[in-house]
């Protein structure tokens, strides 16, 4: 027998399915991230969690608040890690001005999507996001059930 396959690919170290429950995402951004040693060590173990992180811009910065990034046991004794400290996201001043104006003209959100690995450095895809009404997220909920129903008869007809 072959090996099964996993459902993600070996570069991605999290991903944040509530923001795309919660969120319209209208566009996405990729953005390093500014890591401490222990840091890197626990992503390279996927022991990080996305659930209620944003960003967050001050200062003409972008810093990511929220991620949970939980120190391994063997983390070095002469530091003391901070799980949830908010971590500089590492942009062009262009995409950041961009950003600076979608959320203070026109009212979005911005949220993290995923995180993952690209040459050897740690990348989060951030998505500028437009928060859904109770209704809206029925209304996906309803088309994501008579895809998977329709999908399912089409199978059975053929």
């Amino acid at each position: 027998m072959g090996k099964k396959k996993s459902s993600t690919p070996d570069n991605i170290i999290a991903v944040n399915k509530k923001a795309r429950h919660d969120y319209f995402i209208e566009d996405t951004l990729e953005a390093g991230l500014a890591l401490q040693g222990w840091e890197v060590k626990s992503l390279r173990a996927k022991s990080v969690q996305l659930k209620e992180s944003y960003v967050l811009l001050k200062d003409g910065e972008a810093w990511l608040f929220g991620a949970h990034i939980s120190p391994l046991p063997t983390a070095s004794t002469h530091i003391d890690p901070d799980p949830t400290r908010s971590r500089k996201l590492l942009m062009h001043r262009r995409e950041i001005d961009r950003l600076i104006g979608a959320v203070e003209r026109k009212g979005y959100t911005i949220v993290a999507l995923k995180l993952y690995w690209k040459k050897g450095r740690a990348k989060v895809e951030v998505g500028i996001a437009k928060g859904k009404q109770l209704h809206d997220k029925r209304t996906t909920q309803k088309d994501r059930d008579w895809a998977r129903e329709k999908a399912r008869i089409l199978k059975h007809n053929n």
